[in-house]
């Protein structure tokens, strides 16, 4: 409440500035009353405070000069649009949280860190590790491949991240918890020969990918 009447109060500070400045047209500053006036009624009505009677023009009107029923009937179309703003209000911010929570269960509710040490596969050649994310009920994966090329010396290719081998799997949301099961999968690719034992020169090949392992473990 209090943060929303601070809101109204600076906005109405605002609104007189222009309005004392004298620089804007008649029709702006007719209309720039009108929102003035609105406010301080919205605000005095979520106040509980009462509230006040205008004409058209946002006048407050004289009870002296203003007749029994044009009161009534005044006081009814004013708070008739009181309360119109007050649904609009409690519309959009139902909208807003609408909005948030859709937003919050787009956004990933957690993330999975991969740090990798070493690849104790013998392998023999060049070789290509993927990790990534599997659901075994649906039998689908359900994330992005990791990718790290390893040499044929037992080093990553890139020797400038050796025991800087990390990841984050970002992409799981609340959809992703409600799964029975996620495994997490490493594959090994085989980039070389056909055949690790051909040694025939004239048939040596190269830069063929050949699938060599796989292995999974149980994430959830």
């Amino acid at each position: 409440m209090f943060r929303s009447v601070r809101h109204m109060i600076y906005d109405l500070i605002e609104w007189r500035s222009q309005i004392l400045s004298g620089t804007l047209p008649q029709d702006e500053l007719k209309e720039l009353k009108k929102k003035v006036t609105a406010k301080i009624d919205y605000g005095n009505r979520i106040l509980d405070l009462d509230l006040v009677v205008r004409d058209e023009d946002g006048n407050i009107l004289d009870p002296e000069q203003t007749s029994t029923i044009s009161l009534f009937r005044a006081h009814e179309i004013a708070s008739k649009q009181v309360e119109e703003r007050l649904l609009e209000e409690k519309s959009q911010k139902q909208n807003i949280d609408i909005n948030r929570q859709a937003k919050f269960a787009a956004t990933p509710s957690f993330a999975l860190f991969v740090n990798l040490k070493n690849v104790v596969c013998k392998i023999g050649e060049d070789a290509e590790v993927l990790m990534s994310l599997y659901d075994p009920l649906e039998s689908k994966f359900i994330s992005e491949n990791y990718l790290v090329r390893w040499s044929s010396s037992g080093l990553p290719k890139d020797i400038d991240r050796l025991h800087n081998l990390r990841a984050v799997f970002t992409d799981l949301g609340s959809k992703d918890l409600k799964r029975e099961k996620i495994s997490f999968v490493c594959q090994i690719v085989r980039v070389g020969r056909m055949e690790l034992r051909d040694n025939n020169t004239r048939k040596l090949t190269s830069g063929l990918r050949r699938p060599f392992g796989v292995a999974g473990n149980s994430v959830c």
